[in-house]
């Protein structure tokens, strides 16, 4: 079955909706690939495998067997987006696209982006809350992604509240083709005020408009998982940065303290520290002390990436020490990020990360008029 769609706005024909009778859904994550006889049973044994805590929230009903519409009349930029709404207070940790053609078999797709935005004025979202860039898309599965990077070190981590309204949106990354892989939609009817399109209009616009100007018959595959926490698990943990010297020459050595913290009221079991160094540190080594009860990795060289036990009113202390490369010109940016995994969870991240930024001594010199 096919069917011609057209935009309201202008009558441009936009695409072909193709229904998929009897499909048999997976699950893909990662290099995993679960596959289930039972949509509900591959929904329980996806958040069992994770934490008993975890929700997906859909809008669409979407079931093992049942017809999925291809709606495959998007451009590149544009994007398809699900209001969605948290059961309860917790942190989004893994977001789902389901991604089909008419075969099922087109093979990956490199898409642009997906976002998570807060809420806004339907159809426009709110701020941008996150955004997983380059999702790598495998057809005829449900594609699930835990992970803000490509060695999976980062993951998803956007907290909300009970009943919070949240966005989560695909970007196109090309023109899908008439007969797929694009996104698709269940087919018993669309929810009004949830399911959104970023279009291209005219010229260079781009606007907001709901789902059902297009005539979408029903509600995108587009779902998030809510890991939801007591507040009995929450722990705040933050993260600080500092320099020396405050400006840098290029050949000598520069060196950071770092200060992982956690303000309780829960303990923090596995916190992960990244921090990525630029490239122009030459012989990087750290040295990580711990108080109060908290555990980390003595020492190390390179790159920071480790977990770390973090009891209530505790902290590890980095020293990092390395030699500026001598080409080195402009300012020197390097960021520190600590991720709480389960069984806590962190009510605020906007702490978690900490940037030192440092100019070259250079910058002085020239700025107070003495480089003649």
């Amino acid at each position: 079955m096919q069917r011609q769609l057209t935009r309201n706005c202008d009558g441009v024909p936009v695409g072909l909706g193709i229904e998929r009778v009897g499909w048999d859904f997976r699950l893909e994550t990662g290099d995993t690939v679960m596959k289930a006889f039972l949509f509900a049973t591959l929904a329980s044994l996806i958040a069992g495998s994770a934490s008993a805590a975890e929700m997906t929230v859909q809008n669409d009903s979407l079931s093992n067997f049942s017809t999925a519409i291809i709606e495959a009349g998007f451009v590149t930029g544009e994007k398809g987006a699900s209001w969605l709404t948290s059961p309860c207070d917790g942190n989004i940790v893994a977001v789902q696209i389901f991604w089909l053609s008419a075969t099922g078999g087109t093979g990956q797709l490199l898409g642009q982006s997906i976002e998570i935005y807060r809420s806004g004025t339907f159809p426009e979202p709110g701020a941008l809350a996150q955004q997983i860039n380059g999702p790598l898309l495998s057809d005829g599965v449900i594609n699930e992604y835990r992970f803000l990077d490509d060695n999976n070190t980062v993951p998803l981590i956007v907290p909300v509240t009970n009943n919070e309204t949240f966005v989560v949106a695909y970007t196109f990354s090309e023109d899908p083709l008439a007969s797929g892989p694009s996104l698709a939609v269940d087919a018993d009817g669309i929810h009004t005020g949830r399911n959104a399109i970023y279009a291209h209009l005219f010229g260079s616009t781009y606007a907001w408009l709901s789902s059902e100007s297009f005539s979408v018959p029903g509600d995108w595959v587009i779902r998030a998982v809510v890991n939801c926490q007591s507040a009995g698990s929450n722990a705040n943990v933050s993260t600080l940065i500092s320099t020396s010297p405050a400006l840098y020459t290029p050949g000598d050595a520069i060196s950071h303290t770092i200060t992982i913290s956690n303000a309780g009221p829960a303990n923090a079991s596995s916190v992960t520290v990244v921090d990525l160094f630029p490239s122009a540190y030459l012989g990087t080594t750290w040295l990580c002390a711990a108080s109060a009860g908290a555990t980390c990795t003595s020492g190390g060289a390179g790159n920071i990436s480790q977990a770390i036990n973090l009891p209530t009113g505790s902290h590890v202390t980095y020293t990092v020490n390395a030699t500026v490369n001598a080409g080195t010109t402009g300012i020197l940016s390097n960021s520190v990020t600590a991720i709480v995994n389960a069984p806590a969870s962190d009510p605020d991240t906007e702490n978690n990360t900490d940037v030192a930024n440092t100019p070259p001594a250079s910058d002085r010199i020239f700025a107070s008029g003495f480089d003649t």
